[in-house]
């Protein structure tokens, strides 16, 4: 099993961790509610978790360009 980390704005890998166990607290899944984890979290028929986050970029551009919000996709 390997989680894998995704800007949800460029799409962009951000990383991977190769864990066969790792408890959800240590990744702060536990902090989400459940509509969050729903629209962040994904597992694929290998059992792999992707984890949809947000890049140093993309955080930039969103906090000096808040219009951006309501775009679905960023392009930088």
């Amino acid at each position: 099993m390997a989680i894998h980390y995704h800007c949800r704005h460029c799409g962009v890998k951000l990383g991977t961790l190769d864990q066969f166990s790792i408890e959800s607290e240590r990744l702060g899944l536990n902090t989400l509610s459940d509509e969050e984890r729903q629209d962040m979290v994904t597992y694929n028929s290998q059992g792999d978790i992707h984890i949809k986050s947000i890049c140093e970029d993309c955080q930039e551009s969103l906090e000096k360009n808040p219009e951006y919000y309501q775009n679905d996709f960023l392009i930088h």
